[in-house]
């Protein structure tokens, strides 16, 4: 101990290497207190979609007809000789050659605790087109079997049921009667219609009409199932997330709101065959429908899915997320403002105790916790500047007795205010962050080197009570030697 005493570089180096573990256990901590606001919030949306409704697909409308086909088998031989009856099932679906969907998303927040919610109230005006309806007829597979196929149904298949408000389907200029339920074995959720047999291969076609308001939470899906299918969706939301299969062939997203148009045919979507051979309508956030799953849970994969697009109305400004990628940099935090102190002690010959190097870190730990307590209540960047300039007056005011003086205070907590100010740059930018934030890193690296470019490091690891080794003194410049003997003469003719 003796021996380790007598080089207090390294003794410091210690301390402050047990320091800045106990720092990062402190910002673990803090992480696990993000982490579990993160997961509240989502037990929250979770629970304003099991009371209201959750993410809503639209698909529809379509046409099916449910039919058995059936014929006799001669089994056995003799008197064991005997006559078995068997049976296929078979669905038969008219998907509409013409699909054309306008809708608009009024924004609802809901809120649980300190917690919201993105809910919306969708208001759709869809117009469907049939050609003529043969693949209502059905089309016998044995010889000598026997047809029977139920009535026609018109169906629209939506996500979660519950959020249904109001329907109103007209065929032509008749108003049909709606009924719960699809009588679809895949997509069961939703509302149907009765059409009269005589539709049933029907070569003029049919035109139906739906309007249709829906409730729904975060996320809104629809699969194109026409065979040529536009849709046109306006919203106040300025922050629209377009994922899917497909992107919008127009869209427009201002402060106000957005647009967006998609403009799809059958020959660049296997939507219509996917239905027709009953997969899935998959989104990316579960709800409360049964034809829903993640692909992230492994429910279902892409290829088990039907193809669809979406609109998420996301937040950009969730401060879970924002607090959590700035925790990520509380270790930079850390030892830059470590770093300074330090050139501090070392230019001015200061001497700063380990605990006040604790006391320092502590208080930029402190930021990230207020940062996460003050968002709850407040807008993202007023809890910001709040957390950020209550430390930075805490550490320059303790900066000023730290290294004796405030003229050494105030330049500590201007670097620090500088250092927060470059975070929420960071926070705001997405694709240039890591770029700004390793320009910025090697400015600093620079600024060290360039100020300590001339510290003698070896004299700094001298042992206790052992005067420094003086530098090497310089060389006299070089003078050659007076000539000796008599001089020589450059005359000519001289000896």
């Amino acid at each position: 101990m003796e021996d380790l005493l007598k080089y207090p570089l390294f003794t410091k180096l210690g301390a402050l290497a047990v320091i800045v573990l106990l720092l990062l256990i402190g910002l673990g901590l803090i992480e696990d207190v993000v982490r579990d606001r993160q997961r509240y919030r989502s037990m929250t949306a979770q629970s304003v979609a099991d009371s209201l409704a959750g993410p809503q697909t639209l698909m529809g409308p379509m046409i099916h007809s449910a039919c058995v086909e059936s014929w006799d088998v001669e089994t056995g031989k003799g008197e064991e000789r005997r006559t078995v009856e068997q049976r296929r099932e078979f669905l038969l679906t008219a998907m509409p050659e013409q699909l054309k969907v306008v809708t608009g998303a009024a924004m609802e927040e809901r809120a649980r605790g300190l917690h919201k919610v993105n809910t919306y109230n969708l208001k759709s005006h869809v117009t469907a087109q049939w050609g003529a309806l043969t693949s209502l007829q059905p089309q016998s597979t044995m010889k000598g079997s026997r047809m029977n196929c139920g009535a026609p149904i018109l169906m629209v298949a939506v996500g979660d049921a519950r959020g249904i408000r109001t329907a109103r389907v007209t065929l032509g200029e008749q108003a049909l009667v709606l009924k719960p339920g699809t009588f679809h074995p895949t997509y069961t959720r939703g509302l149907h219609a009765g059409l009269p047999e005589s539709v049933r291969g029907q070569a003029t076609g049919l035109t139906a009409t739906l309007d249709l308001e829906l409730v729904g939470t975060e996320r809104l899906a629809i699969v194109p199932i026409g065979g040529n299918t536009e849709v046109q969706m306006s919203s106040s939301w300025p922050h629209p997330s377009f994922s899917g299969q497909f992107l919008p062939s127009e869209r427009e997203v201002t402060k106000a709101g957005f647009t967006a148009r998609w403009r799809l045919s059958s020959l660049a979507t296997t939507a219509q065959k996917d239905i027709a051979d009953g997969k899935r309508v998959c989104v990316n956030s579960g709800g409360g429908g049964d034809d829903s799953s993640e692909y992230a849970t492994g429910n279902a994969t892409p290829r088990e899915c039907a193809e669809s697009f979406s609109v998420a109305f996301v937040d950009p400004v969730n401060p879970y997320t924002l607090a959590d990628r700035a925790t990520k940099y509380g270790v930079l935090f850390i030892a830059l403002t470590f770093v300074a102190v330090g050139l501090f002690e070392l230019m001015k010959k200061l001497r700063v105790h380990p605990v006040q190097y604790l006391l320092v870190g502590s208080a930029l730990c402190s930021f990230f916790l207020l940062l996460v307590s003050l968002s709850e209540h407040l807008p993202f960047g007023i809890s910001y500047g709040v957390a950020a300039t209550a430390c930075v007056l805490l550490l320059a005011y303790y900066a000023s007795h730290m290294l004796g003086s405030l003229a050494r205070g105030i330049p500590l907590g201007a670097g620090i205010a500088l250092l927060y100010g470059l975070l929420y740059v960071l926070l705001q930018l997405e694709q240039t962050a890591l770029a700004v934030g390793s320009i910025a890193l090697f400015l600093v690296l620079a600024a060290v080197m360039v100020l300590t470019r001339k510290v003698n490091w070896y004299g700094l690891t001298s042992p206790a009570g052992t005067p420094r080794p003086p530098l090497p003194p310089r060389e006299p410049p070089s003078v050659p030697p007076p000539h000796s003997g008599l001089a020589t003469s450059t005359q000519p003719g001289r000896p």
